[in-house]
C-alpha cells in the first residue's frame, strides 16, 4: 500500500471517529421519518436495465482490487460506473 493510500485510509478512520451534529441545517430525524422517504424517481427503481456485452480496457492494479474482493466484481464495476453517471 502506498503511502496516498494509508493518508486516505487514515483520514477516513477520523471521520467515522467524529461526532454527527443535528442542527436546524441537519436535524436528526425519527424512524417514522425515515420510514416515510421515498426515491425522488421511483419509475427508476422499477426499470430492469437491459444488460449489454462490452470490451474495455481496465487498470490491471484497480482489476485486481476489484477481483480480491471476491465474487461479483462485474457487478461491481456497474455499481461503480452506475454512480458515477447518475451521481
Amino acid at each position: 500500500m502506498d503511502g496516498s493510500q494509508k493518508s486516505s485510509d487514515e483520514r477516513f478512520e477520523n471521520l467515522k471517529k467524529r461526532e454527527v451534529v443535528f442542527d436546524s441545517d441537519i436535524p436528526e430525524f425519527t424512524e417514522e421519518q425515515l420510514a416515510e422517504f421515498r426515491p425522488v424517481n421511483p419509475e427508476y427503481f422499477r426499470i430492469t436495465p437491459k444488460k449489454q456485452t462490452i470490451c474495455i480496457k481496465i487498470d490491471s492494479d484497480v482489476l485486481c482490487a476489484l477481483k480480491a474482493e471476491g465474487k461479483g466484481y462485474q457487478t461491481r464495476i456497474n455499481a461503480i460506473l452506475r454512480k458515477a453517471v447518475i451521481g
